[in-house]
């Protein structure tokens, strides 16, 4: 199985070559074998990629963007599936290829196949059978009558004891909730910071991803303008064929 990159060389668009870069160095990281292919001098790459991505996950103008990847001829995804993926650490999944041993992503899957195979021993564990059989002297009252009479006389003397542990207890816990009340002011302050930052992170990401959709529309209508200049070209030189055929003819 191959897996196929499907790339604009000469893009105009940082944020696509960023994504292009982004793809290709993941999966140069990981040792997967790849092949690049080239939309962008190379019309039949282009053809390709556009009829054989998904039709419901074309954008709305059906021109899909680079990077696109497939694994031979199944569609694999574009550039936010693979992300996705990589942070759920499912690239092998999103490329249909089995993970190598001792990845991550193998180490999960054969913990999920564990949990799996071994639930049903597990519950038996939990529950244990209510058919197992109770020694003759536990079913027996009468055997453990003495026992039971003096265990209860020494908890009575030691009732005494407990109470005055409680007390205790509860003279420590009036001491301390004095300081509980500091570090819990700490503890909200602390947690209002992290809701500030979350939501400068936030914002940071929304303006990056409306400067990258900002970036493919532009793309797009490169991409747009070179598909009609290409067009105008071939009327010219259809129209140059036609006159010097006429010429001769003359």
């Amino acid at each position: 199985m191959v897996i196929k990159v499907f790339l604009a060389s000469s893009s105009g668009s940082t944020a696509i070559k960023k994504k292009q870069q982004d793809v290709v160095g993941f999966l140069e990281a990981l040792k997967v074998d790849y092949t690049q292919l080239d939309i962008a001098c190379n019309e039949e790459n282009r053809m390709w990629m556009r009829q054989n991505v998904p039709t419901e996950k074309k954008p709305t103008n059906g021109i899909p963007l680079p990077p696109q990847i497939f694994n031979e001829e199944s569609y694999c995804g574009d550039y936010d599936t693979f992300f996705e993926a990589k942070e759920d650490n499912l690239v092998y999944t999103f490329l249909g290829l089995p993970p190598p041993p001792g990845s991550k992503e193998a180490a999960d899957k054969e913990h999920i196949v564990e949990n799996g195979t071994h639930a049903e021993e597990t519950n038996a564990e939990e529950n244990p059978d209510d058919s197992t059989e109770v020694p003759v002297e536990e079913r027996n009252g009468d055997a453990h009558g003495e026992e039971e009479q003096e265990a209860c006389e020494e908890e009575e003397g030691e009732g005494g004891e407990e109470e005055e542990e409680v007390a205790d207890d509860e003279a420590m816990e009036g001491e301390t909730a004095g300081d509980e009340e500091p570090a819990e002011e700490e503890e909200a302050e602390e947690a209002e910071e992290e809701t500030d930052e979350v939501t400068e992170d936030t914002e940071a990401r929304a303006a990056e991803e409306e400067q990258e959709e900002a970036d493919d529309d532009r793309e797009e209508e490169d991409l747009q303008s070179e598909e009609e200049e290409e067009g105008e070209v071939q009327e010219e030189e259809e129209e140059d064929v036609e006159e010097t055929q006429e010429e001769e003819a003359e």
